[in-house]
Parts: structure tokens; sequence; C-alpha cells
């Protein structure tokens, strides 16, 4: 793995040298955190001084060596992302101009609902003004009316209704939106413990690392979401779940929705 980040940061900086004019080039993901592998891209923000169309990226993309480009995503607005292959390597950049990267990251601090904070708080410059030193200064600090808002609304959906309708979750045929509603309340509870944590909450590839470091959570998170979204059983699966996110609420602070949400699920538990 090591060895693997090596090679993948060694290219990355090349390409980066080879970008044309850029006031920032950072390099994000697996590859800035040390732990790239056989599978893993090379992701890169690219910050100019000012606002390129998707095909002056493209260009800047060619010069610099990529073959095979594509786009993905939203298209026409201020972020420009381009994809394709260095080297047989996948590689991402997503670009910004100065003044949009101030802007994003000012949207972060506001609670812009983002894994770019954590992008931001790993990653490596590979040419730099020292914007990104600036950015991490400020995303350095967790605001605590931010984390107030975040856990509010994490919990905000965990009652307001009967809870026997979780039962209806666990009726023949509804898999779909059993996983649906499963899904969406295991992103509640990261949610919740990450701003309670006051860190800055990332994607959820690798879970079990990056849920490693955070102080306040419940015992054995990951693998307790993968016990419950692994198991066949609607009831028992429901019920684990449900389990997790009681015990979730329970470390959060006294709020409107907290506390609905402690009784919602308690109430919950009983039935299932």
């Amino acid at each position: 793995m090591a060895s693997t980040t090596t090679s993948l940061h060694a290219l990355a900086q090349r390409i980066a040298d080879a970008l044309g004019t850029v006031d920032e080039a950072v390099l994000t993901g697996s590859v800035s955190r040390g732990v790239a592998d056989e599978v893993s891209d090379i992701e890169m923000l690219v910050v100019t001084p000012e606002l390129l169309t998707l095909d002056e990226c493209y260009e800047r993309a060619r010069s610099a060596g990529l073959e095979q480009l594509g786009s993905w995503g939203q298209q026409g607005g201020p972020t420009q992302r381009v994809s394709g292959y260095a080297e047989g390597v996948p590689i991402e950049l997503i670009w910004w101009s100065r003044d949009d990267a101030d802007r994003s990251v000012a949207a972060m601090l506001e609670g812009e609902a983002s894994s770019g904070a954590d992008a931001l708080m790993h990653g490596i410059a590979l040419r730099t003004n020292g914007a990104l030193a600036r950015w991490q200064a400020m995303l350095a600090e967790y605001p605590d009316e931010l984390a107030a808002a975040q856990i509010e609304d994490a919990a905000l959906t965990w009652g307001g209704f009967a809870a026997a309708g979780l039962l209806t979750l666990a009726r023949p045929g509804e898999r779909l939106s059993r996983l649906e509603r499963m899904l969406d309340d295991v992103l509640r509870i990261l949610k919740l413990l990450y701003a309670l944590n006051r860190t800055w909450q990332p994607a959820t590839k690798r879970l079990a690392l990056r849920v490693e470091a955070l102080a306040i959570k419940p015992d054995r998170l990951a693998e307790r979401i993968d016990e419950a979204l692994a198991e066949q059983d609607p009831i028992r699966a429901l019920r684990l779940l449900t389990q997790l996110q009681l015990d979730t609420v329970m470390l959060a602070p006294s709020g409107p929705n907290i506390d609905r949400a402690r009784k919602w699920l308690s109430d919950g538990l009983e039935l299932l």
C-alpha cells in the first residue's frame, strides 16, 4: 500500500506540474491519506485564477498527458469535472476558479452537505500559492453552531409518526423501501456522530478506518452497520439498526429532535 501511494503521488505531481497556470493543485482521496491500493484512482482539486470552460479544462488535461477524457455530474455550473487516464491510472480532476474555491469553503463552514471539507483537510499541496494552508486553517475549528444544527438535522426523521410504522417496512415485498430507509438512517447516524465529534464528514468508503478515530461513538459502530445492512431477516435487521440509532442519540446533547428520537426509537424497539 505504501509503494502504491508513493507511485500514485509521483504521477499526480507530474500531472500537476503540466497543468499550466494554476493557483492550487491539491491531491485528495486515498492517495493523500496514504491508503491507496491497486484499484485506487488519483483525485485532485485544481484551482485556477479565472473560471475555465469544460473545453479549456479538457485541453489542459490533454496537455498534462490524460487520455480517454470524459466528465461526470452536473454540467454548466462553476465546477468543472474531468476524468481520464494517465499511464493506465484513472484520474479525476475537479476544477474551481479562485473565487469559487473561496465561496465553496465558506459554504462548508455554513453547513453545505459535502465531503469537500474533509478532502481539503487531508489534501496535499502539489502546487500552491498558500490558499490550501489558509483553507485548512479556516476548517481546523468545527463551529459549535454548525455541530448543533447538524446533530438536530440528523435526528429529524426519527419520530413524528407512530413507531408502529416501522413494521410496515418488514412486510413481504418491501425490501427496496426497507433498504432505502435503512440506508438513510445509517447516513444520519454518521452525520450525527461526525458533528458530535466536530469532524468534517468524509465519504463512506473505508468506513471502518474512518470511524476508528472518532472518540465519541457507539461500540462496534462499523461492524454493527454492516450487520444490520447484511441481515436477511427484516425484523432483526430493523431491530439491529434501531438499537444503533438509539445508542447514537443517547450520546447527543438534548434538543427537540434528539429528545423526540430517544422516545420514538425506544418505542420502536419494543414493537420490534
